[in-house]
Parts: structure tokens; C-alpha cells; sequence
């Protein structure tokens, strides 16, 4: 069919619509034109060149190439030689990435293997040897105590040694019992009450079993040794399956036959690994220390440090004495196995010896009161008696002379600068800081009268403490490899200084009888 035609045919088809139904468009001018001039008219006629606009959209329409055009093209030598030098790129980049980590993992210092703890290496231990000095108000039992484990708590003690509590009539030891509870002291279910308080603040509590304590001799007399043995081993099975969690007994180095010590502790351990044994000696003695230690698998408490003339020198070698005398063997530090700190410890070192057991490696025992700074005192001809606890002003009427309020624990937990805040503080450090968990001690050469060493472990923080025990102030003269140009401040144990402020080692000056605790990075 021509062109002519198939215009004419799609003219019939518009001049059979009707007329408002047809387009108009600008094309449609040159048609009309061309009717006229002919002398004839179409009324509505449009011609439209359909064929050539649909050839046009069909050139313009692209369908992409075939499937064997692009084989044909993928296969070309250009395209095979990029894919190869990607590929090979890609594992290039890929073995580089695994060789560099690699090197950062073999380079990387390792990690010490932290050493197995029982719950008594991660904190301070408190003994409460009088119920009822401890509650005062004149009068004190179980069932009082367990109103004073929210207080114990905020000490952050992991522990506290109780009694002991058991009947014992002075000097009997018929009528002795270790399994029973003085009835002055409370029940059976008193005591399991506030066994299960001190569990619920994770506080373990430790049974002092020491037989004879209202009497003369703590061990009655030697003949009744084995009659005592026999009540010892019948008692800590009974209290070990009531729920205790250890035992202490007190002035061992009286004990005729010292081997009993290995046996009673077999009996506490074969119960569970996780029940502590303290062995305590009033000796100063270090020979005979080690030989009670040489029988002792917990902690041992004595006398060792009381015997110090307060100095710093003194100190720094009594503390390493011991230290290499007991080799591996975890240490407790405390200045007796029952007394108090002011009854060895002038008040103005008081802080000192605060911040020394706390950052020692080893446990630190303190009786209550020492957080305060509770003294004992005896009436004159008076044996001495276990000081009343200063809980407020109030406690005054229990006391021998007047009560402020800055002695009490009410006023010095209000106290930022207090004594009992620093225990606090301390005690907290302690069971959290690694550095200060594990053994790890180096001691510094410092000045005249100071004593200062630093606690560190594998990688972790470090903290370097300076005690100066001396009446004067005088620089830290600090001679040890390996310490940073400048350290942060954490604490003081006296007023002025404020925590977080870093201090220049060479010039660094202490006050008189004030200790540091300092911090700073590990340094690879």
C-alpha cells in the first residue's frame, strides 16, 4: 500500500468522528490551508504522518547487546587480562590484611593469667570480739548485730569475725560448750537470721571457736588438750553445716600440741575450699610466727608490726622482712590478732597505717572502731576492757569521759576529710583495683623517713604509694627506674590536695605524716 493511501484512509477515519471529538494540532494549519486553496472543504480534516513517527521511536529504541555479543565481548583479551590483575588484587589486599593482624597478635604482650582468689584476698576483714561494746547502749546480742550489717556494708568488708559467742563458764571446761550459744548473746535462730542477713549483703561470717575466752588460759591447761581437741573437731563440723563460712582461734603458740592447728583445718577445708582459717598469736616473734605459718594454709594474725618504732625505715623494713620470709604465702596485715589501732598506733599516724594495710599485698583485719579511730581505754588498776562503739553523741552515757561529734561514726560519716571516710574509700579501692588484688609489690628508695613502693599487675593501672612518717615535711626523692615524669593524685590522707591533680615527680614534697596514693598509666 503507498503512502498516499494509508494517509487517505486514516483521513476517512478522523472525518467520521465527530466534530469536538477530533484533534487539532499545529499540523493541522497546513492541511486546512491546502483544502481551501483547492476550493473544497473538509470540515475537521487533519493529516497526520503516523508511519513516519513510529519508525523514528522504533530507531530510538535500544535493546542492549545479545547474549553472544557479550560473550563475544567478555571473552576479548582486554577484559580477560582486568578480570585476572582485580582478582589477583583482591587476594593481595585480602593475605596483606591477614599478615597484619598477625603481626599485631604475635607482637602484642601477653596477658598474665590471673591467680586464683578466694573470697578473703578481695577485701578487708572486721572482728567484732564484744556484741555488746560493739551495739553499746548497754546492751548487745545477735539479734541487735543484725541491725548493723547495712552499716558493714558501706565499710566494703568482705568479712567480719564474730565472738566468740559459745557458752563458757571461766575455767570450766566441762562446761564448756563450742556448740552452744552464750544465752546472754541470743538463740540458735538469732544466729541463723543473721547469718542469712550478712549472705544477702555478700558478707561472709567467721566464728572465733577460742575455747577458753572468758578465763584465764585461753587452752584451759595443758592436761585438758585432748578433752578440748574433742570439742574443737565436734564443733566445726556442727557450725560448718549451720552455714558459717571460717573459723578463727587465738593464741596458738599456747597450744602444747601445735599439729592439732593442721588437723582442724583439714576438717574446715574437706567441708569446702571455699571456708577460711585464721590462726592468731599475740608473738611478735618472726621465727615463731613462720613456724605457726608453716601450719597455717589461710591468713595468720600477730604482733609483727607492733613491735615498730614508727618510722618510715623501720616500717619499710619490717614490712619487707616479712614479706620475703613468707615467700608466696598469702599475708594479713593488722598490728594484733584482737586489739585495737590506737592501742599500738600514735593518732596522727593513724591515716598512715589506714592507707599501708589497704594498699599492702595481702588482707587487711581491723577490729571495730578502727575506722574511726575508737580508743581503749582502761580505768586505772583496771584490766583493759573493749572500748564502747561511738555510734553518735549518745554513746557518751557508756563512755568514761565526753563523746564529740566528730569521734562518733554519725559525725564523721558527714565528714568528707574523716578518718572513716577514708576507710571507706580505701576499702573500696582495694576490692576493685587489680593492681591492688594481686601480690605484686616493688619498694622504692625514697627520702628520709618515707616509705614508698608501687602496686601494679600485667597491664593495669599502677599506683605508687609515699608515706612519710616523719614530723617534718620533706621531698619524696623518688630513685626507680621505670616511673612516669608525672602522676595523678587520688588521694591524700590530709586536707589541701585535690584528687585528679597531676603532680611532677622531682618535686614532689609530703606534708608531715601524711601518705599518697598516686596513679598512672601502663606504659609498654
Amino acid at each position: 500500500m503507498s503512502q498516499d493511501n494509508e494517509v487517505d484512509m486514516k483521513e476517512v477515519e478522523l472525518n467520521e468522528l465527530e466534530p469536538e471529538k477530533q484533534p487539532m494540532n499545529a499540523a493541522s494549519g497546513a492541511a486546512v490551508s491546502a483544502v481551501m486553496a483547492g476550493g473544497s472543504e473538509k470540515n475537521g480534516l487533519v493529516k497526520i504522518k503516523v508511519a513516519d513517527d513510529e519508525a523514528e521511536a522504533a530507531a530510538a529504541k535500544f535493546t542492549g547487546l545479545s547474549k553472544e555479543e557479550l560473550l563475544k565481548v567478555a571473552g576479548s583479551p582486554g577484559w580477560v587480562r582486568t578480570r585476572w590483575a582485580l582478582l589477583l588484587l583482591f587476594w593481595l589486599g585480602w593475605l596483606g590484611m591477614l599478615a597484619g593482624a598477625v603481626v599485631i597478635i604475635v607482637r602484642a604482650p601477653r596477658c598474665r593469667e590471673p591467680p586464683a582468689q578466694s573470697w578473703w584476698h578481695k577485701g578487708a576483714l572486721y572482728r567484732i570480739g564484744d556484741l555488746q561494746a560493739f551495739q553499746g547502749h548497754g546492751a548487745g546480742d545477735l539479734a541487735g548485730l543484725k541491725g548493723y550489717i547495712d552499716y558493714l556494708s558501706t565499710l566494703k568488708v568482705k568479712g567480719f569475725v564474730l565472738g566468740p559467742i559459745h557458752k563458757n563458764p571461766k575455767d570450766d571446761v566441762d562446761g564448756t560448750s563450742l556448740e552452744e550459744i552464750d544465752p546472754t548473746l541470743g538463740s540458735k535462730e538469732d544466729f541463723e537470721s543473721l547469718l542469712q542477713s550478712a549472705k544477702k549483703k555478700g558478707i561472709r561470717v567467721i566464728l572465733d571457736l577460742t575455747p577458753n575466752y572468758k578465763g584465764q588460759d585461753l587452752w584451759f591447761q595443758p592436761v585438758q588438750i585432748r578433752t578440748v581437741a574433742t570439742k574443737m573437731k565436734d564443733a566445726l563440723s556442727y557450725w560448718l553445716q549451720a552455714g558459717v563460712d571460717g573459723f578463727q582461734v587465738r593464741d596458738t603458740e599456747f597450744l602444747n600440741e601445735p599439729l592439732l592447728l593442721a588437723q582442724w583445718q583439714n576438717i574446715t577445708k574437706s567441708f569446702s575450699e571455699d571456708r577460711l582459717w585464721i590462726t592468731g598469736t599475740r608473738s611478735s616473734n618472726l621465727p615463731q610466727i613462720l613456724n605457726l605459718l608453716e601450719l597455717t594454709e589461710d591468713l595468720l594474725t600477730s604482733s609483727y608490726l607492733s613491735v615498730s618504732n614508727f618510722t618510715g625505715k623501720h616500717t619499710e623494713f619490717l614490712v619487707t622482712q616479712y614479706l620475703n620470709a613468707t615467700g608466696s604465702h598469702w599475708c594479713s596485715w593488722s598490728l594484733s590478732q584482737a586489739g585495737h589501732l590506737t592501742s599500738f598506733v600514735p593518732a596522727h599516724l593513724l591515716r598512715l597505717y589506714q592507707l599501708l594495710f589497704f594498699t599492702l599485698p595481702g588482707t587487711p583485719v581491723f577490729s571495730y572502731g578502727d575506722e574511726i579511730g575508737l580508743k581503749a581505754a582502761a580505768l586505772p588498776g583496771q584490766p583493759m576492757k573493749a572500748p564502747v562503739m561511738l555510734w553518735d553523741e549518745s554513746s557518751s552515757l557508756n563512755t568514761s569521759g565526753s563523746v564529740s561529734s566528730n569521734m562518733t561514726v554519725k559525725g564523721q560519716s558527714e565528714d568528707p576529710g574523716s578518718l572513716l571516710t577514708l576507710f571507706r574509700k580505701l576499702s573500696d579501692l582495694r576490692s576493685k583495683e587489680r593492681s591492688l588484688l594481686y601480690r605484686d609489690v616493688h619498694i622504692l628508695s625514697s627520702g628520709t623517713d618515707l616509705f614508698s613502693y608501687v602496686r601494679q599487675w600485667d597491664q593495669n593501672e599502677r599506683f605508687l604509694v609515699v608515706l612519710n612518717f616523719g614530723d617534718v615535711g620533706q621531698p619524696a626523692r623518688l630513685g626507680a627506674a621505670g616511673l612516669p615524669a608525672r602522676v595523678k593524685l587520688l588521694l591524700s590522707t590530709q586536707p589541701g590536695r585535690k584528687e585528679g591533680t597531676s603532680l611532677e615527680l622531682e618535686q614532689l614534697e609530703l606534708q608531715p605524716h601524711e601518705g599518697l596514693l598516686l596513679h598512672f598509666p601502663y606504659v609498654p
